[in-house]
């Protein structure tokens, strides 16, 4: 019995290896490639961009690499799991191992240990680190590569709480600079204070908003009163920032866990028809770490028969669900943020469904 359970630790740690080993160096060998695609398709942004070549590497790559690794982790670890198990299949491994007296689910589990690290690994990644160089990845392509993209939001319209209201005419995401800006405060029904200001800019050292050429009507019943600030700048405190009039789409990518939780509380209250967009990133960045599990047991239970064709079949089959997968997740995104579709929902029904198969095709595999 403990020469077993040695030779089956032995096996655990064989798999563990193998597919940690198989996932890290194709995640490697992938990222080189789009590296080099995306390096030879942004050549002529690089090059007007002036910048170092460590420049490139700091401002850009060291964000776009984390999101590529990312992007492509459940594509190569479904890819891993089906690559080394078929081959284990195809050298007639596997039978001894079930004959042996391991059962089927017991030989699951140095995957699922595997599996785990990964999972731990993305989660981590999209809770801590990838708000952060996606931050550097989108500010850069902003900046450099869509140059040409409108930068600028018109007629904004926006509740900062139960009481206050602004309005802002254009702003300008690359200078943070806002024309016509005009903010109304309520009482009830009532109107007590209206600012107006021809402008008004962030000043991201001092973190507060600085207006010019302002006035501050005060109403108090029959009594009111005015204040002119004509060729003066005065600085304010707005629950408001920048990134709240963002042209762009990207910015919710941009936002740490504990930003975009108090970005939903906030537009709770404003309604800008930004929170599924929200909300989706939210969810995602929780559940979809979940795929490395689900893939996992669809990639053992897929490839652990040995077939006819050898390890080719099963890696074909494999990349073509892999990517029925992530197809599937884009459009339930797509249903989410533009259809109404709740985003709990569109994130969590692609595990659920692929979760199924994978319990079908166990179900099916060799014991």
């Amino acid at each position: 019995m403990s020469l077993l359970k040695g030779k089956i630790k032995i096996i655990d740690q064989y798999i563990i290896g193998k597919y940690l080993g198989t996932f890290i160096y194709t995640l490697a060998i992938f990222v080189i490639i789009i590296v080099v695609f995306d390096l030879s398709e942004k050549m002529d942004d690089f090059m007007k961009s002036g910048l170092s070549f460590w420049g490139i590497l700091s401002k850009y790559y060291a964000g776009s690499i984390p999101f590529y690794v990312n992007m492509l982790s459940p594509l190569i670890n479904f890819i891993a799991v089906i690559f080394f198990t078929a081959k284990m299949a195809d050298q007639t491994e596997i039978v001894p191992i079930l004959s042996g007296g391991v059962s089927f689910n017991r030989f699951l589990l140095p995957y699922f240990v595997s599996a785990t690290v990964i999972f731990a690994a993305n989660l981590g990644s999209n809770l801590y680190v990838l708000p952060y160089t996606n931050t550097l990845k989108n500010s850069f392509e902003n900046t450099y590569v869509k140059r040409n993209d409108p930068s600028t939001k018109t007629n904004i319209h926006m509740k900062l709480d139960d009481k206050t209201y602004i309005y802002i005419e254009s702003f300008d995401n690359k200078t943070n600079y806002g024309y016509r800006f005009s903010l109304d405060n309520f009482n009830g029904d009532v109107l007590v204070k209206k600012i107006v200001a021809d402008n008004i800019k962030w000043d991201s050292t001092k973190r507060k908003w600085q207006l010019s050429n302002y006035s501050i009507r005060k109403i108090d019943g029959l009594k009111e009163s005015m204040i002119y600030g004509n060729g003066k700048l005065k600085d304010t405190i707005l629950d408001m920032r920048p990134d709240d009039f963002s042209a762009y789409a990207n910015v919710v990518q941009n936002l740490s866990t504990s930003e975009l939780a108090d970005k939903i509380r906030k537009e709770k209250v404003r309604g800008t028809g930004i929170m599924n967009d929200l909300e989706f990133e939210q969810y995602k960045r929780f559940l979809h770490p979940l795929s490395a599990y689900i893939l996992t047991l669809i990639g053992v239970a897929l490839s652990s028969r040995k077939v006819r064709g050898g390890v080719g079949v099963s890696l074909g089959i494999g990349i073509f669900i892999s990517f029925a997968y992530i197809v599937f997740n884009q459009f339930t995104q797509m249903f989410s943020t533009k259809g109404g579709l709740p985003p709990v929902i569109a994130v969590i029904s692609p595990t659920i469904a692929f979760g199924l198969l994978g319990i079908y095709l166990l179900k099916r595999a060799p014991k």
